[in-house]
């Protein structure tokens, strides 16, 4: 995978034949790294841009306001600097950004894949979002403002993670080293901990318009989902009952990707591969 500039996003480009191209967003915490063991797994002539979406990656310095309704515009751009219209496929968050974008921009897009999310996030009634943010993302926004003393000490971060540490490879070690940045003695996540906090907020509180993107949804659309949650433990963050309610009240069609967790849906190799046909899918 390759740097290249979409739009006002920095992205990373596999493959360079003549055939279709999917545009793919990764999750709240991560980069365009996510996408590389679906990238190789797309037929010969596919091309997958991932992006870095604003305040991750090295797009981590463009400037908020941040939000669903942000990155979808922003996924629109690149569709339209990459001549659409493309395949649209995100993962968490970015399923909800791509959803958002597919929803506004129908035209941009032929398909869209969602991976583990894009459904509406169960919120209790009466429950301060902020304090479902702190309970859920706070542990993760610690973490973006932690520095380490070496690029070792943060993959180690990663490489010992309950839900990664058995699945660790080559791929993940790539993730985990693209997303460190800073002087030794000071090494941290490039990614900005606030847009994490704003994007955060967005999905709880806003919660009830995802449900109306889904239910207005023009284009084909897929949900594949894993089993397994963002510790590696059942059950999954898209409960078997969330699915099934949502595929009854749209077009979306789901799938169980077995064997699989939350972050390893897009790096074990055999549910890469499934990802990668559903995306080249002609259903």
């Amino acid at each position: 995978m390759h740097s290249v500039q979409i739009g006002p996003l920095h992205a990373l480009r596999s493959g360079s034949g003549d055939g279709p191209v999917v545009l793919a967003a990764h999750g709240i915490t991560a980069s365009a790294m996510s996408f590389a063991a679906v990238a190789r797994a797309l037929p010969a002539g596919w091309t997958l841009l991932a992006v870095d979406l604003r305040g991750r990656g090295r797009s981590n310095t463009l400037p908020g306001p941040f939000g669903m309704d942000r990155h979808a515009e922003d996924l629109a751009a690149a569709a339209r600097h990459l001549g659409a219209p493309v395949v649209l496929a995100g993962q968490s968050m970015g399923a909800y950004a791509a959803l958002r974008a597919a929803a506004r921009f129908p035209d941009l897009f032929t398909r869209l894949v969602l991976i583990d999310g894009g459904l509406p996030l169960p919120v209790p009634a009466g429950a301060d979002p902020d304090a479902v943010l702190e309970a859920t993302l706070g542990p993760a926004i610690l973490r973006l403002r932690m520095t380490f003393p070496t690029e070792e000490a943060y993959v180690d971060v990663f490489r010992h993670h309950p839900a990664l540490a058995g699945s660790w490879n080559d791929d993940l070690d790539a993730y985990a080293r693209y997303d460190a940045t800073g002087e030794p003695g000071a090494i941290r996540s490039r990614v900005n901990p606030d847009a994490v906090a704003a994007d955060g907020r967005d999905l709880l509180v806003n919660a009830a318009t995802f449900g109306d993107d889904l239910r207005g949804l023009r284009l084909p659309a897929q949900l594949l989902f894993a089993p397994r949650g963002m510790f590696g433990q059942e059950p999954g963050i898209l409960p078997q009952p969330l699915v099934e309610q949502w595929t009854a009240q749209s077009a979306l069609r789901a799938e169980l990707i077995p064997d699989c967790n939350h972050y390893t849906i897009l790096t074990s190799p055999a549910a890469a591969a499934r990802i990668a046909g559903a995306l080249h899918s002609s259903r």
